[in-house]
């Protein structure tokens, strides 16, 4: 077995224990002080929604650039003056922010500046792990970055919630343990990175100024920048926005059910690196005929398993809600399962749109639409929180609406440039067969039993689906089945 596939198989058991792992939480620890919970998770969102601004791309640099400089033997320099770049670059964002707020002293109000001596510090260790994690990943490592990528903050969410509700500790001491977790990533960093190569600091800037490299390198990473902060803006930007616009209660509420709602998502997982390969060669070739079969098969899929998983989310989340602490308050924002979840399955039948631009010349068309779902979502939560009474629900239309006008234009962009579309007549037939199992399953009868119904409502679901589906053979789910069950082998 290659290191690429070993890497590969110890990336998933991480990936799915912190999805297990950040499920169990959401769903029976979180819950119990949902306004700490909405602070952890506006902590998070500040931090990594104003990250890209110090790390201002140099982290894709780091990957890009990586081969020519282990040619002359100047990767470690390049990776020195990288870190020493994002320590100038938060150095001087921090002073730039403390100058605003001294002119605009009514800033100083915000949620932001109060929480200031925790998220300017994080954003700092987290701009240095990413030009680490992305140094890393040219030795053909993901396994153990990904540990610290993504457990480690599940773990700092969950050490810190469990010190504050459940042994009493202070918010201040819960959030020294919450950043701490981050400081000990980054040591994992450090440490691992020097293992697999023994890191010799050097700050000499010869090697960018050699043949004006600096400029190619800046250009590259501007770019990687503008896509960087138009990503983290239009998908952090709500629970900021509710954090410091609303409260932290509500910012609770609405994260627990965006956390439900991740499992919609899970047959998304893994399918960048499986497509990105055909994508690529069927556009070098020219193939588009063959790219608009592959584009409507995967999209098919997603589209199917997503759906088929929130139709079970639907009919089981108010039983649910009965097993969970506040889950009255749950249960009142339901509501917001139908609003992000129907965007979330759109994202899903558009499939790998955005890997399509990305891997062709016209790879920055995708900088510009990032940067309008930015702007996009910002203007609207702005007006939908502003001038309506709406709350969490106006900020969840807002991201809705941005998502689903973010992958209309780029399916009407594929269509013009490559005649390839990620629709087709199935989705309609499965997309029938979902509403109508669904339908059933919340017209019978409840049992006395919440926990009976939790099991029987999303069971009557399912049963119905395969049924139907085992007669009509929309959707390919024993070829599915039978190819899982020889990955995992």
């Amino acid at each position: 077995m290659g290191i690429v596939a070993r890497q590969g198989i110890k990336y998933s058991i991480v990936g799915y224990l912190g999805f297990l792992l950040g499920t169990l939480a959401v769903i029976y620890i979180f819950p119990n002080d949902i306004a700490f919970y909405g602070k952890l998770r506006f902590i998070m969102a500040s931090a990594e929604m104003l990250l890209p601004i110090v790390v201002f791309g140099v982290s894709f640099s780091n990957v890009k650039f990586f081969n020519q400089a282990r040619k002359e033997n100047r990767h470690q320099n390049f990776l020195s003056i990288s870190l020493g770049f994002v320590v100038f670059n938060f150095v001087v964002f921090s002073l730039l922010y403390f100058l605003i707020n001294l002119l605009f002293p009514s800033l100083e109000n915000s949620e932001l500046w109060r929480m200031k001596m925790l998220i300017f510090p994080l954003i700092l260790i987290m701009a240095l792990s990413s030009v680490l994690n992305k140094y890393i990943s040219n030795y053909k490592r993901i396994a153990i970055p990904n540990i610290f990528q993504n457990l480690f903050p599940k773990l700092a969410n969950l050490g810190a919630f469990c010190l504050f509700f459940y042994l009493g500790f202070s918010e201040k001491f819960a959030y020294s343990f919450f950043l701490g977790m981050f400081v000990l990533a980054l040591f994992g960093y450090v440490l691992y990175a020097n293992k697999l190569e023994q890191i010799t600091p050097n700050f000499s800037l010869d090697y960018i100024k050699k043949n004006q490299r600096w400029k190619e390198i800046l250009n590259y990473s501007f770019y990687g920048f503008l896509g960087n902060i138009g990503y983290f803006i239009a998908f952090r930007i709500d629970n900021f926005m509710i954090g410091e616009l609303i409260n932290f209660e509500e910012n609770g509420v609405y994260s627990i059910i965006m956390a439900t709602l991740s499992f919609i998502m899970i047959p998304q997982m893994g399918i960048n690196s499986i497509s990105a390969p055909i994508i690529n060669q069927s556009i070098e070739n020219k193939d588009f005929k063959g790219l608009n079969i592959f584009y409507k098969k995967t999209s098919l899929n997603l589209f199917s398993l997503g759906l088929v998983l929130f139709c079970c989310i639907l009919v089981g989340f108010p039983f649910l809600t009965d097993f969970i602490k506040n889950g009255d308050k749950l249960l009142a924002a339901q509501s917001l399962i139908w609003i992000l979840g129907s965007s979330m399955l759109f994202d899903l039948a558009t499939g790998f749109n955005g890997d399509i631009i990305s891997l062709s010349k016209y790879y920055r068309f995708n900088i510009v639409m990032m940067l309008f779902l930015a702007t996009l979502t910002v203007t609207l939560n702005l007006l939908f929180i502003y001038f309506t009474d709406l709350g969490i629900f106006g900020v969840a239309l807002a991201t809705a609406i941005s998502l689903i006008s973010f992958n209309i234009l780029k399916i009407i962009f594929n269509y013009k440039k490559f005649g390839v579309s990620p629709f087709s007549n199935k989705m309609l037939y499965i997309f029938g067969i979902c509403i109508a199992a669904t339908g059933i399953a919340l017209l019978l009868p409840d049992f006395n039993s919440n926990f009976l119904n939790l099991i029987y409502k999303p069971s009557v679901v399912l049963l119905l689906i395969i049924i139907v589906n085992h007669f009509a053979k929309i959707f390919p789910l024993e070829e599915y089945i039978k190819n899982l069950i020889k990955k995992n082998k």
